[in-house]
């Protein structure tokens, strides 16, 4: 962590006053949030952050595992598909491949990625029903779903076929959501819990043969990077805007200047289920 230099703002030993920040850091502070602000965070990839912020990769490596189921199913569909930026990564696709996916600009960037490997891309309101027939697809993948509908996923497979899915795990970056919104009660930290995941898969007839949880390192290394990933994480901190949460960027930006970059924990679940068959 870099030592914070002699300040001027100081107005007992160990206190500083963050509402009178030095003129460079104020720049600099303006220039990291507007950059941030304005860039587009349309589709599913986070390389505008690279430099800016790290995050520790599960071990099981999705998107590697993912390609090597694709490559040996006939008929896939991938649900929240994002801009098809993981599905476009697998080396081959299945004869019949289809993705969902809700948010306009991201079906318009999928569909000018998948559809030249031979996907279509559905827009689809991540709601029941998929629109989809029953037993249409031996597999369906889909990397951090915002919901699983474990009984449409059942009732898409066909007999044999598999669910394979990378999610966010339970109390996920809660060191920056809780920065902004404050402590959050316990079922808000249980949500997203793998057993729960487990059970709900169970219920809906599917088998689980899979389920593993890892938490991962994560830094923001500049203020711009918390801005780009709560702009493009939605559901992280809700109804996010610079202007709302101003105060509290400036003293996050103050925090990372002075201290060194804002260490959080993401936490991911890898869930494969097979319908019997």
């Amino acid at each position: 962590m870099p030592a914070a230099s002699e300040d001027p703002r100081k107005t007992a030993p160990g206190t500083t006053r963050p509402d009178l920040p030095h003129s460079s850091e104020q720049d600099r502070f303006e220039a990291l949030v507007t950059e941030a602000d304005t860039v587009s965070v349309e589709g599913w990839d986070f390389s505008w952050l690279d430099g800016r912020a790290t995050e520790e990769r599960p071990s099981w490596g999705y998107a590697r595992a993912m390609a090597e189921r694709l490559g040996r199913a006939s008929a896939a569909l991938d649900i929240q598909t994002g801009g098809g930026e993981v599905l476009a990564s697998a080396p081959k696709l299945p004869p019949l491949t289809v993705a969902t996916e809700s948010w306009p600009p991201n079906i318009a960037r999928a569909t000018a990625l998948l559809h030249p490997r031979g996907a279509a891309v559905v827009a689809d309101a991540d709601e029941p029903p998929l629109p989809f027939g029953d037993e249409a697809f031996d597999l369906v993948v889909s990397r951090h779903p915002v919901t699983t509908w474990w009984q449409e996923i059942a009732r898409v497979l066909t007999p044999g076929g598999t669910y394979f899915s990378q999610q966010v795990g339970p109390a996920s970056v809660f060191e920056l959501v809780e920065y902004f919104l404050g402590p959050q009660p316990p079922e808000v930290r249980a949500g997203r819990d793998p057993e729960q995941a487990r059970a709900a898969a169970e219920a809906a007839g599917l088998e689980v043969v899979d389920l593993r949880t890892e938490r991962l390192r994560t830094e923001f290394f500049d203020i711009g990077a918390v801005v780009y990933f709560l702009r493009k994480v939605i559901w992280m901190v809700p109804g996010f805007t610079v202007e709302r949460y101003r105060p509290q960027l400036a003293a996050l930006h103050h925090r990372i200047e002075t201290e060194g970059p804002f260490l959080a924990h993401t936490t991911r679940f890898l869930v494969e289920a097979r319908k019997p068959g």
